[in-house]
């Protein structure tokens, strides 16, 4: 289960390996391993042969509601853009194909819970389910590839490689890098809208994808598209608290075009899942260079982000300048990343523990009774309470596969640095 650790981790494994390890103390994780294999095979069974994935449950939203979110007027808010679902959809499955951004998170949950359990059952099921998606190694229409590929395939390859599982990564890494442009320095994010180029920070969870293909190639020229990328992106995405905004396009001549958001509260808001994608990001970068550029970068970053997060459980609210309102909705998709992101940080950072004591904090918010499903509910999500884009009135409130997919990876980097192993909790 070594995926980032060594050699970093170290001084926490050694630090830790010293404290007690009563199995009390890790009942919460233990409850959230079980409920995470009860759902995830579920859902396995439920969809299988369907040919889809579970994405979400549907949910409507009130237009008043996302006036006072937005704080907009209500007298002159208007309902562009939106679209409810039919009213006998309202709280039921919602499932996506394989060319959907969120398809690999299915299958990626299935191999980390088979990593955490060595459970065969679960171990077929990410097989079956990965293997949905090899038509994906051709598609070319989409920069999040990396999700798509890296969190099914990736995973693959770390736990059950084979040589057609590495060609499989190399083909979707290749279009990936058809999407960089070296005036920008950027790989485009979107093919729509109204931008001429635009760049969402979430481009920069799709990098790893591309580290991977040089180390499985030889060929550095992928890590070079990814480390521009990054360079770029910290240049003109973030303001000087490290704050960044969701969206930047840029003209022909790579000049910023505009900065604006398309999911968060405002154009000059800190949209909460953009944060916590920007500190993975910057810590995958060091992870994969040793260069301290991105160590540091990351963990102002992330210093930010354990300043800026008021909430008692560290789960933040969708936005960071959302209103502080009881019906404000959090974002447990962003507490999860974030989480995932802290946990691999603090095995880097010289003041590593209190990365590392974030990211528990955040495990074991996810792991109580206001976030963790009970198994047989939530339709077969794990977690409860995460937001996908309000702005547009879609997925508020609800359970988001990536949020379960990020879950599991804390898990699996939490038990690692404990020395934890399943059969002994």
């Amino acid at each position: 289960m070594k995926r980032f650790l060594a050699p970093f981790a170290a001084a926490i494994v050694a630090a830790t390996a010293c404290q007690s390890q009563d199995r009390t103390d890790y009942d919460w994780v233990k409850k959230g391993i079980d409920v995470s294999v009860s759902q995830l095979e579920l859902t396995a069974d439920r969809l299988r042969g369907t040919g889809m994935m579970p994405r979400s449950i549907w949910s409507g939203y009130d237009l008043d509601f996302l006036a006072r979110q937005l704080e907009a007027d209500p007298a002159t808010f208007r309902d562009s853009l939106r679209k409810q679902p039919d009213a006998e959809m309202i709280g039921t499955l919602r499932t996506c194909g394989i060319y959907d951004w969120t398809s690999g998170f299915f299958p990626g949950s299935l191999w980390y819970a088979y990593e955490l359990t060595g459970d065969g059952k679960l171990l077929a099921d990410a097989k079956e389910y990965t293997s949905l998606l090899n038509p994906v190694r051709e598609y070319e229409d989409t920069h999040d590839l990396g999700f798509m590929i890296g969190c099914s395939y990736g995973n693959a390859l770390r736990l059950a490689p084979a040589d057609t599982i590495k060609d499989v990564i190399i083909e979707t890494a290749d279009n990936l890098r058809e999407r960089f442009d070296e005036r920008t320095g950027c790989i485009r994010s979107w093919d729509f809208g109204h931008w001429n180029f635009p760049v969402i920070i979430d481009n920069m969870m799709n990098l790893e994808l591309l580290f991977n293909a040089s180390k499985l190639t030889g060929d550095d020229s992928y890590a070079k598209v990814a480390l521009t990328h990054a360079a770029t992106t910290m240049k003109n995405h973030f303001r000087p608290d490290f704050t960044c905004w969701h969206v930047v396009s840029y003209n022909d001549d790579g000049t910023v075009e505009m900065r604006e958001t398309f999911q968060g509260k405002s154009h000059d808001s800190s949209w909460a899942r953009g944060q916590a994608w920007a500190v993975y990001g910057y810590t995958v970068c060091f992870r994969e260079t040793g260069d301290s550029t991105w160590l540091d970068f990351a963990q102002k970053i992330a210093d930010m982000i354990m300043e800026r997060v008021k909430t008692d459980d560290a789960v933040p609210y969708w936005d960071y300048d959302a209103p502080a309102l009881d019906e404000t909705p959090r974002d447990a998709s962003a507490a999860a990343v974030t989480a995932s992101a802290m946990l691999e940080l603090s095995t880097y950072a010289k003041d590593g523990q209190k990365y590392f004591d974030y990211g528990e904090k955040i495990l074991k918010s996810l792991s109580g009774e206001r976030y963790l499903a009970k198994p047989g509910e939530n339709e077969g999500f794990i977690l409860r309470h995460s937001t996908g884009s309000l702005h547009h009135g879609s997925e508020i409130d609800v359970p988001l596969n990536y949020a379960d997919y990020y879950y599991l990876e804390g898990l699996v980097r939490y038990m690692d640095l404990k020395g934890l192993e399943y059969a002994d909790l």
